[in-house]
């Protein structure tokens, strides 16, 4: 049976990797959006923002006496290109973009809620520091998408009404 600390090391080792597969998503949505200066600009701030996340978790785990786990890495980074390319065959993909970085930042807030309530159960303080750094991030951004999203609907209809309508003369 797992102690608390071995489940606070797994949940370490899969934010890490969450980590790793929110970059590789991100960056894959950062290279489409010349069109949308401003969420463009958002994701390349989070993309340095995501960064360091990556390492802060990675240097709790060394800290912690583990490392992180390269097959949980690779998974991630594996399901992050999968999605990333597959919103090249789609006509709304800055929409689909924007759900799906919506939904994964929600999914990162809860992870981390979790993490910092294992890590005080613990007694790992700088642990739960940590996650309570990287959660602000999330909300941070999380709360900017959902800001952002009546704007960059009405650009994307506008682009597509736009592009329809030179499509008929």
């Amino acid at each position: 049976m797992a102690t608390a600390d071995d489940t606070l090391n797994d949940w370490l080792r899969d934010a890490h990797a969450m980590e790793q597969q929110a970059l590789t998503m991100l960056k894959g949505q950062e290279s489409r959006l010349e069109s949308y200066p401003d969420l463009r600009g958002r994701i390349s701030q989070h993309i340095g923002e995501t960064e360091r996340h990556a390492d802060m978790v990675r240097k709790c785990l060394e800290r912690r006496n583990t490392d992180t786990s390269s097959l949980k890495d690779a998974g991630a980074k594996l399901t992050a290109l999968g999605q990333s390319l597959s919103g090249i065959f789609v006509s709304d993909e800055v929409m689909k973009g924007s759900l799906a970085s919506y939904t994964f930042e929600h999914m990162e807030i809860a992870s981390y809620k979790m993490l910092i309530e294992a890590a005080d159960y613990v007694g790992d303080g700088e642990t739960k520091s940590v996650c309570e750094a990287i959660l602000r991030d999330e909300e941070a951004m999380a709360a900017w998408l959902a800001d952002q999203a009546g704007e960059v609907t009405r650009t994307f209809l506008q682009r597509e009404a736009r592009a329809s309508s030179a499509a008929k003369r």
